[in-house]
């Protein structure tokens, strides 16, 4: 990453909440299994098929662990994962994974996300802006918006509007994640900074609002 992005990505980030998941994971694995993530890594090594994908599947088959236990084996056995058990290294990786959202064809939609990253915070203190691979989430108490580079030329705010009950404008599309229990139940179509206007701002601050 180079200076600039990361002088951009500093102090914006917090620590993602599935990493204190991991961590629990990591801390109990050895009292429910008998193993610790180290000794599966070696265990995967030795006996494992060699592939990520086989060695999940073979982790749950023969060894009957649930499907995060045998994802997040598979990855470490793999060299991968390790950021999701430590802030320090998530907080390090969710600059490469914005940076990586915003790379080659989709380059010339950062500047909407950086202004919708500056909108979202600007919301109050309890904002905390977690990124993922392909999404970055915004948490209050829960996920209350995301944003998504969805096309070459499209990004995407995603709201969490299931506690409203007015009237919703065409603008805001229902995404069908009610009725799938998804977090996000709508978005916005952003196309350049000029649309991040006061219709966006007000979507975004009742999804920050309902939040509670």
């Amino acid at each position: 990453m180079g200076r600039s992005g990361a002088a951009r990505a500093e102090g914006l980030y917090g620590v993602h909440p599935g990493v204190a998941m991991v961590q629990k994971w990591v801390a109990e694995l050895k009292g429910k299994t008998g193993r610790s993530v180290e000794d599966w890594v070696t265990l995967i090594k030795k006996d494992g098929p060699k592939d990520e994908k086989s060695r999940r599947e073979w982790l749950k088959s023969k060894h009957k662990l649930g499907t995060n236990s045998a994802w997040w084996l598979a990855e470490r056995a793999d060299g991968k994962g390790g950021e999701d058990s430590d802030p320090d290294s998530y907080l390090k990786a969710a600059e490469g994974y914005v940076e990586e959202q915003y790379s080659g064809a989709k380059a010339l939609l950062r500047p909407i996300y950086d202004e919708l990253l500056s909108l979202s915070r600007s919301l109050g203190e309890d904002v905390k802006a977690c990124p993922c691979k392909t999404i970055v989430p915004f948490y209050r108490q829960h996920v209350f918006a995301q944003i998504k580079p969805t096309t070459n030329t499209r990004v995407d705010l995603g709201l969490c509007l299931t506690e409203y009950k007015g009237k919703l404008p065409k603008r805001v599309i229902n995404t069908g994640g009610a009725a799938k229990k998804d977090r996000i139940t709508h978005r916005m179509e952003i196309k350049s900074v000029a649309e991040i206007d006061e219709d966006v701002r007000r979507w975004l601050k009742i999804a920050y609002k309902l939040d509670k």
